[in-house]
């Protein structure tokens, strides 16, 4: 297995990376998660390596699995909050002794460490679309050592991975696969686009017959979109966009129902910067919502997705998310969560 290519190389989005190098990953992944059950431990990969991580919003999954994965790999994590250091800002949005230009940060951490990772989306970018993904690319171009993406507003590759790596373990590979990636209501418009984008993005490259269903409103980046259309003919696989929800379940081997936010929630030129009239986009279809009943009209061994945290009695009901056992389809999101530490235990192996 040829994985040289990987070392030093930043992983922001998974658009980086060939089917190939992503095939690589969720191999490393799995052998990891195998070696660990077996109690087999590789505490000698990261030795003595550390990893910075810079999260501009909370988190419960990735930091928590990226800090696991670096001590079980030997390494150390450090936990950096924005607000307790000189937050690290783009030239010309700095603020005279509360930020630091990401020029600077990135120098100093690059003389001490190993690798950055960062999660930056919504309120601290004021929700211009890609100012987030803009920022990772800064901390990147100043940066020698490798540059994370733990989530910014446009993409979410380790969740995508901790996804796909999930289809693989329930149905033993990708082709034939029906995935459907689905927007579902929340009460709540502050929802960034990151998860579904990263998930078709995968679910197409990887060769999956992929369906993103949505409202009228509620479209994606029409960038991600092109690119899934030209993953899925590359792969032999199918993508197309539907605004029925019930259709959209039918036979899906794969349901992942998850809240995003409309184009009106970003600043313009991409949105009108109006959260008000996205609540009003969200309140006419709080008829999307994944039910025990709804789950009944998929594959009869589908499996229910969801990044997590889910908004339980708005997106989804507790029978779905519950039934983690028994006959018929199932919930995956634990398996999913954990795959999350395993895909980037990979991913920091191969990188750093």
């Amino acid at each position: 297995m040829k994985t040289t290519t990987f070392k030093g190389r930043d992983f922001l989005s998974e658009t980086d990376f060939t089917k190939e190098e992503i095939e690589t990953v969720l191999d490393v992944a799995t052998e990891l998660k195998r070696d660990r059950a077996m109690g087999k431990y590789h505490d000698d990969l990261l030795r003595t390596k550390t990893l910075f991580m810079i999260f501009y919003n909370q988190s419960l999954r990735t930091r928590n699995s990226f800090e696991a994965g670096m001590t079980q790999l030997g390494g150390h994590a450090h936990y950096l909050d924005p607000g307790k250091i000189y937050t690290p800002a783009l030239e010309g949005k700095e603020v005279a002794y509360s930020t630091e230009r990401v020029s600077d940060v990135a120098r100093v951490l690059d003389r001490m460490g190993d690798a950055i990772a960062i999660r930056c989306y919504g309120d601290p970018v004021d929700w211009e679309y890609g100012g987030a993904h803009n920022l990772l690319l800064e901390f990147a171009r100043w940066a020698d050592i490798p540059v994370l993406n733990m989530e910014d507003d446009v993409y979410h590759p380790f969740q995508g991975l901790a996804d796909v790596l999930t289809v693989k373990e329930k149905f033993g590979g990708f082709k034939g696969v029906n995935f459907t990636m689905s927007w579902a209501y929340s009460p709540s418009v502050h929802k960034p686009r990151a998860v579904p984008q990263s998930a078709i993005l995968y679910a197409s490259m990887l060769g999956m017959n992929v369906t993103l269903a949505h409202p009228e409103g509620m479209e994606l980046d029409p960038q991600v979109v092109s690119k899934c259309e030209e993953y899925a003919q590359a792969a032999g696989g199918a993508f197309k966009v539907s605004n029925d929800f019930e259709d959209s379940i039918a036979n899906a081997h794969v349901v992942y129902p998850k809240a995003w936010c409309p184009t009106v929630m970003f600043k313009a030129p991409v949105g009108e910067d109006d959260p008000k009239k996205s609540m009003d986009i969200f309140n006419q279809n709080k008829s999307w919502k994944c039910t025990r009943e709804l789950m009944e009209t998929a594959d009869r061994n589908a499996i229910y997705l969801h990044c997590l945290p889910a908004d339980r009695g708005y997106e989804v009901t507790n029978e779905v998310m519950d039934k983690t056992s028994g006959s018929g389809w199932q919930s995956a999101i634990f398996d999913e969560a954990e795959n999350r530490l395993h895909v980037q235990k990979a991913v920091m192996s191969l990188v750093m």
